[in-house]
């Protein structure tokens, strides 16, 4: 098993070092670019939610990220100490409808369920511990 580490200011500017660091991720353990893409995204979406509303206005706090590999798949685990939130729990987007029929929100989730292979959430230490596996 390989394990790879990220910690982030919960300040959106640093989303470039975190594309870096899934590349790095998916490349190690070999996925295609088309899976890698896809990858970036749904990591993305989680790790913004938490640098976006985890900690209040003005806060400082961290995210940390931790990518491990196993056999036939891959983990990223997203943690931080913010407010306790489970974006399992939140009701997904109804993507029938259109943009401006939609509620606003629920579609980052709807992309990390939709791109990973197992979401699971779970509140530990006063930690929020968010679990994104894809197969390989």
């Amino acid at each position: 098993m390989s394990r790879w580490n990220l910690i982030l200011p919960n300040d959106v500017q640093e989303v470039p070092q975190l594309a870096t660091f899934v590349d790095e991720v998916c490349e190690a353990v070999g996925m295609d670019m088309s899976t890698t893409m896809k990858m970036n995204l749904a990591i993305e979406e989680a790790v913004v939610n938490v640098m976006n509303y985890a900690y209040p206005a003005g806060t400082r706090g961290e995210v940390r990220i931790e990518a491990k590999s196993h056999e036939s798949y891959v983990e990223f685990i997203i943690s931080d100490d913010g407010t306790p939130f489970n974006p399992t729990e939140v009701k997904e987007a109804d993507t029938t409808l259109s943009a401006e029929e939609r509620n606003i929100g629920g579609l980052g989730i709807f992309l990390v369920k939709h791109y990973m292979d197992k979401v699971k959430y779970k509140y530990v230490n006063g930690q929020n511990v968010l679990t994104l596996r894809k197969n390989l």
